[in-house]
């Protein structure tokens, strides 16, 4: 459907209207092609290319893949603390970009990144048992039974009850061990294995769904997903993303 220029822009970028009128005075944006010159232009971003500065601007929702490194707080905006939304570079931000869930800000790995609120609610909800899987290193005596706990679903020290988890062993005598769990409670991952008797010194999330994290992607490092990786997010078939115009 047509829409002013100025205000899909103001939508799949980080630019003001203000500043999107004067890039438009400048020529600095176009429409297949055409320098555009009016900020109201009726534009149908459905079948029309709008480039900014040379680059075709990407209208529809956007899927990000980080991998989170240890020393940012999942959030849009923290005064105190650096924000992931930090680290994604100048031209996949959006203003509506947020982390659809957390990692806690000592903790590695895959953290999806998108403005498409209902997908994130989806991904998040329990009843629809997307898979989390992450790596734990520990220390101290795990219970023999602790597999076993978590597959009936550990109580934890406040009286929480968490939903059945599977527990697998990968050395043992070094601490590892890699968790899968369908919620995300507080801390969760941490205060199961605490409730077992042993603390968690390094947590990374491997996957979501189906979808590994990207072994190439550096700490840090963020990149958007295409329709097949969305797909293994949603594997369930309980989740459709609204839109992969972008992917």
């Amino acid at each position: 459907m047509p829409q002013r220029l100025d205000r899909i822009l103001s939508e799949c970028t980080t630019y003001t209207r203000s500043e999107l009128k004067r890039m438009i005075l400048r020529g600095e944006i176009t429409v297949d092609g055409e320098a555009a010159r009016r900020p109201e232009q009726k534009v149908d971003p459905d079948r029309q290319e709008i480039a900014l500065l040379g680059r075709p601007i990407a209208c529809g929702h956007s899927y990000l893949m980080m991998n989170k490194p240890a020393g940012f707080v999942s959030a849009t905006d923290d005064p105190r603390q650096k924000t992931v939304l930090e680290l994604v570079p100048p031209e996949l931000r959006r203003k509506s970009l947020f982390p659809a869930g957390r990692l806690d800000k000592d903790t590695e790995g895959f953290l999806l990144l998108t403005d498409d609120g209902d997908f994130a609610h989806r991904i998040l909800s329990p009843k629809n048992h997307v898979a989390k899987t992450y790596f734990a290193r520990v220390e101290g005596e795990l219970c023999a039974d602790a597999a076993a706990r978590f597959g009936a679903g550990v109580t934890l020290e406040d009286g929480a009850l968490c939903r059945p988890a599977k527990l697998e062993a990968l050395s043992p005598q070094n601490g590892e061990y890699r968790v899968v769990l369908h919620e995300g409670m507080y801390h969760q991952v941490k205060r199961m294995f605490l409730a077992c008797g042993a603390q968690v010194v390094y947590l990374k999330r491997e996957a979501i769904g189906e979808l590994p994290l990207d072994g190439s992607l550096p700490l840090g490092g963020c990149r958007p997903l295409d329709a097949g990786e969305l797909e293994k997010i949603a594997s369930n078939g309980f989740i459709k993303p609204k839109s992969l115009k972008n992917v």
